[in-house]
């Protein structure tokens, strides 16, 4: 019904770039407060960044400065923009959308992921 999935992601060296996307598709309206988190094996996942409904952009403090979030409400898709990349950024990287569905209530729903590898 409500489809998450994230893409962009790969092997990567240190100072590199990536631009990963979650794109939202089914029987939606509209995405509202859409989320990054990241996991790597054996750990929590951890919140990365935030883009709220109405504007507001927040990131974690391990990575403000290097992550920008953006959205296209038009395409119900949201990007991360990784900027200078380093090895601790390694792991698979979640998009958690809020969703306003064609029927129901609203909630939120995780994608499978996109792995994201920096080594040299």
């Amino acid at each position: 019904q409500v489809h998450v999935v994230e893409s962009g992601g790969g092997l990567a060296r240190p100072g590199d770039s990536l631009r990963l996307s979650c794109v939202v598709s089914g029987s939606i309206v509209r995405i509202e407060d859409m989320d990054w988190f990241r996991q790597t094996p054996g750990n929590e996942r951890d919140w990365v960044a935030r883009s709220l409904e109405a504007g507001t952009e927040g990131y974690a403090d391990s990575v403000r400065g290097r992550f920008s979030i953006s959205r296209d409400n038009a395409k119900n898709t949201v990007y991360l923009q990784i900027n200078n990349l380093q090895p601790e950024d390694t792991g698979v990287y979640f998009c958690h959308a809020g969703v306003r569905p064609v029927f129901g209530q609203p909630g939120f729903y995780w994608g499978r992921g996109t792995p994201v590898t920096v080594s040299s």
